[in-house]
């Protein structure tokens, strides 16, 4: 007979009473970041039921089982609302994986090591941005790794999205109308880089010629051929008041011209159901958006570990459920001990067609885990899923330096309103020339500067 030490309403319990005293800090049976800063474990932190999917549904669903609408019941409190819906009415299913408790695997090497080295240095300036402790701009890894507030968790995010220095996603976009078939079938690059808050490129921690500068993004499209060289360039500065600069080249026109940079809540090709703002759950300069707040804790079902499938050349994965059987991405997803559930509301978008957004975050390592958008009724709108890994199976690895490369690996983003839904891999390469990675010197001059937009679509 298994004795438990701790009664299957304990974590509970504790979730509430921090959520009513607006304490922050993660972990329920010690501190969550002194338990990752002595080992780099975080099973000391979380009693047995909240690290497993057995001792939370007491063995009655198992790792290795699917989650699918017989059993969905059992977690519906571990799911958004919306994926809870595709479950038990749109044959979406979700495989479970053993709970990761090693958080080295749950983000890049050097992005951990950095976090780990420089907790306690970050803080607030004067206008409401990470600094280091010297009051220049943050110097690398999570600035706020035991996170007091939502506010301190959205600005890590915007901080640094994919964790490296620099990243480049070959990607490939299917997007679905409501009877399961996909209307739109896109393919392209996705490239981001951080001239500041460096930890594996040179120079660090800044690129002294860009230190005012938090990001540089872009995306172009390959396919299909009438939209071949299309490209958008974002360029963001380190004020989080500030909204971007956005450079666009539209390839009937072959000339770059500049965007309105403020209407970030509309899709950037016809069908697809992914904004500029939905970027990371965070594609929004910090301060657009406001009102943070931390309205939940608990244990959650995410697709943290497995989600990379090197049985396919090319990394492309499987589908399943809908209408048509193609609906939604075959997804690994693990039990979370501990989700921070934070709301942000945009105050500076007028005519947003969203009152709010509330976003899901795993404790262990801050990364967002779901999204769920309102309309201005406050009805749910769209979320936003996703799918990642280290991109290490047995023999086989990608590699990232002297570790395996970490990334995100798909993505579901679905309009329930409309019943329209997007799905977005990364995959390998495309054309055999654009190839997904992080920290290669070339991105800046092949992808992020005008002339490159111009470069690509001359392709």
């Amino acid at each position: 007979m298994h004795l438990r030490r701790y009664d299957p309403d304990y974590s509970r319990r504790h979730f509430l009473k921090q959520l009513a005293l607006g304490a922050g800090g993660a972990g329920v049976l010690m501190p969550l970041h002194q338990a990752i800063a002595a080992g780099g474990d975080i099973g000391k932190a979380y009693p047995e039921e909240l690290l497993s999917i057995e001792g939370y549904t007491r063995g009655r669903i198992n790792t290795g089982d699917e989650i699918s609408a017989a059993n969905v019941e059992l977690v519906k409190e571990l799911l958004e609302p919306i994926r809870y819906e595709q479950i038990l009415r749109q044959g979406r299913r979700l495989k479970v994986a053993k709970t990761t408790t090693d958080v080295m695997r749950l983000s890049p090497w050097d992005y951990i090591e950095a976090t780990l080295r420089n907790a306690g240095k970050a803080r607030f300036n004067e206008r409401g941005d990470v600094v280091n402790a010297d009051g220049k701009p943050w110097i690398g890894g999570n600035p706020f790794p035991d996170p007091k507030d939502g506010l301190e968790l959205f600005a890590a995010q915007t901080l640094s999205w994919g964790r490296h220095d620099a990243s480049f996603y070959a990607f490939k976009e299917y997007d679905l109308d409501a009877a399961g078939e996909v209307k739109f079938n896109y393919s392209g690059g996705w490239a981001e880089l951080s001239p500041v808050a460096r930890v594996s490129m040179e120079p660090k921690p800044y690129w002294p010629a860009h230190q005012d500068k938090l990001r540089f993004q872009s995306v172009f499209f390959l396919t299909p051929q009438n939209l071949r060289g299309t490209s958008f360039l974002n360029i963001w500065d380190y004020d989080q008041r500030k909204f971007p600069d956005l450079y666009g080249y539209v390839a009937e026109f072959r000339r770059i011209r500049q965007f309105p940079t403020d209407q970030r809540f509309e899709p950037l090709v016809p069908g697809s159901t992914l904004y500029l703002s939905d970027a990371w759950a965070a594609g929004d300069p910090l301060h657009t958006w406001g009102n943070y707040k931390i309205v939940g804790r608990g244990p959650f079902l995410a697709g943290v570990s497995g989600g990379w499938n090197p049985e396919h050349p090319n990394w492309e994965h499987k589908t399943h459920g809908g209408p048509k059987g193609q609906s939604f991405w075959d997804t690994t997803v693990e039990l979370v001990p501990e989700a921070i559930m934070v709301e942000a509301e945009p105050i500076k978008f007028p005519r947003a067609p969203v009152s709010k957004k509330r976003v899901w975050f795993d404790a262990r390592n801050q990364v967002v885990i779901g999204m769920v958008s309102y309309d201005r009724r406050g009805q749910p709108y769209r979320s936003f899923d996703g799918a990642y890994s280290l991109y290490e199976s047995g023999s086989k690895k990608v590699m990232d330096g002297k570790h395996p490369y970490w990334s995100w690996s798909h993505v579901t983003a679905s309009d329930i309103q409309t019943g329209k839904i997007t799905r977005l891999e990364q995959v390998k390469s495309l054309d055999g020339v654009h190839v997904s990675g992080a920290n290669d010197p070339k991105l800046y001059d092949r992808y992020l500067t005008q002339g490159a937009l111009m470069k690509l679509g001359a392709v």
